[in-house]
């Protein structure tokens, strides 16, 4: 069990546990692994808490109910996940402005904190757009063989070497 407190994985392993996990969850759910929905529906069911019923009326939320369901479990999970794998691997800390982020653009929570939310809510748009997430498409899509997930997963690729060059 040494490797629960390790701070790295190999990437073979966790890719196989992907996998794996991937395989459990079309047999399970014959759904894809995927995120965003699951945000989507979040708005949805905090939408709902000013508007009432009316929210279902809408298109998108007749056809993705706003509703805890497995996927929405599944982001909950990959949070507690993640802390406890900080946790175990003495790693966790709490880091308002990361190291790399402060020399490139100063030490500012709030300029940090602004971009961030910037960045999440055009990922969302764009995983809508697309129709799926960083992980429907570049995991469960590729798993698929679908040609418009290894286009999205190639773009998405490009897309971050782009970033990471014009930022770092």
């Amino acid at each position: 069990m040494e490797w629960l407190t390790a701070g790295r994985w190999s990437p073979y392993a966790v890719g196989l546990g992907i996998g794996i996990l991937c395989c459990f969850t079309f047999m399970l759910s014959d759904k894809a692994i995927g995120c965003t929905t699951a945000y989507a529906r979040t708005s949805g069911m905090i939408e709902r808490l000013f508007r009432g019923a009316r929210v279902v009326e809408r298109p998108y939320f007749q056809k993705f109910r706003p509703e805890v369901d497995w996927e929405w479990m599944f982001v909950v999970g990959i949070v507690i996940g993640s802390f406890l794998s900080a946790s175990l691997s003495g790693h966790q800390r709490a880091e308002w402005v990361p190291e790399t982020w402060a020399a490139a653009f100063g030490p500012s929570v709030a300029g940090r904190w602004l971009a961030a939310c910037a960045g999440g809510v055009l990922m969302g748009f764009g995983s809508r757009w697309a129709g799926g997430c960083t992980s429907g498409h570049g995991i469960s899509g590729t798993l698929q063989l679908a040609l418009s997930s290894w286009l999205v997963t190639a773009s998405l690729f490009a897309g971050g070497v782009i970033t990471a060059l014009l930022i770092y």
